[in-house]
């Protein structure tokens, strides 16, 4: 039986005389509770809207652009969204050694279960940037185009694998047949061996191709961190991709957001029902 918290927060947003909702909740996660915000858009007694999940990327969160401003512009085109921290991340529970992608998707099957029974909602899409991209990606591979209607990926992650196999996670090295117990990432977090263990082997491009929906790839040309050949190899494995280069956008779109959130947001539109 799912499980989750009530709404415990409820904020009336005042425009032209209509309203949107936004809404803070906790749903259950793989490791713990999950601090999610849902924004959606006005909707008449009875009316339905598509639903799009927002997924961070690794060390980020919710508040994370450009994902908060795909989120104001989708409440915009009457489609509502819903942004959380993963276990490990923000204001969500669990502690981020024990994070891995294999529990992140976990999080984010748990959220697909929660938002595609809330009555106002009609088809669920999702759109994740970095490591939330990765997840994405899995995620609507595994669940497939009955459950997920269409993917958006945002300078997708699948660095990370051969980061592992490598020994060598943001400048950080180890050995990457033997991985510590814990590893010092950015100066302040503890990625664990599980992580890197899982990272390994995970099969990314070989999950994600089973998505047989529309995908939206968009990537920056100056994206030092995740080469934005990873998202030719996407749009190589996906029967139905379109792919977006941003020119002189780095890996968080800094100075990019709006354009990326162009690229996006149409495509969502297009693709969520």
């Amino acid at each position: 039986m799912k499980k989750y918290l009530a709404v415990i927060l409820v904020v009336l947003l005042f425009t032209t005389g209509a309203y949107a909702e936004s809404v803070s909740l906790h749903i259950d996660g793989s490791v713990g509770k999950l601090s999610a915000v849902i924004q959606r858009p006005e909707l008449k007694a009875g009316e339905k809207c598509p639903m799009v999940m927002l997924l961070h990327g690794f060390t980020g969160n919710k508040t994370n652009r450009p994902l908060t401003d795909i989120a104001d512009a989708l409440e915009k085109e009457g489609i509502a969204s819903i942004r959380f921290d993963f276990n490990g991340h923000g204001e969500s529970e669990g502690a981020f050694e024990n994070m891995t992608v294999l529990n992140e998707i976990e999080d984010a099957k748990k959220v697909f279960e929660y938002v595609k029974g809330l009555e106002y909602v009609d088809g669920v899409s999702i759109a994740g940037h970095s490591q939330g991209g990765v997840v994405s990606s899995m995620v609507a591979g595994e669940l497939g185009h009955g459950n997920i209607k269409s993917v958006v990926l945002l300078a997708p992650a699948a660095v990370l694998r051969d980061d592992a196999l490598r020994g060598n996670v943001f400048g950080s090295a180890f050995d990457a047949g033997n991985p510590p117990e814990t590893v010092k990432v950015m100066g302040r977090f503890d990625l664990g061996r599980g992580y890197i263990l899982s990272a390994q082997t995970l099969p990314i491009y070989e999950t994600a191709e089973k998505f047989t929906g529309p995908v939206c790839l968009i990537h920056g040309t100056a994206d030092r961190i995740v080469p934005y050949t990873y998202s030719l190899s996407y749009h190589r494995v996906y029967s139905d991709s379109e792919l977006h280069l941003i020119d002189g956008a780095d890996h968080g779109f800094n100075g990019f957001e709006k354009t990326a959130a162009e690229f996006a947001v149409p495509f969502l539109k297009s693709h969520t029902k």
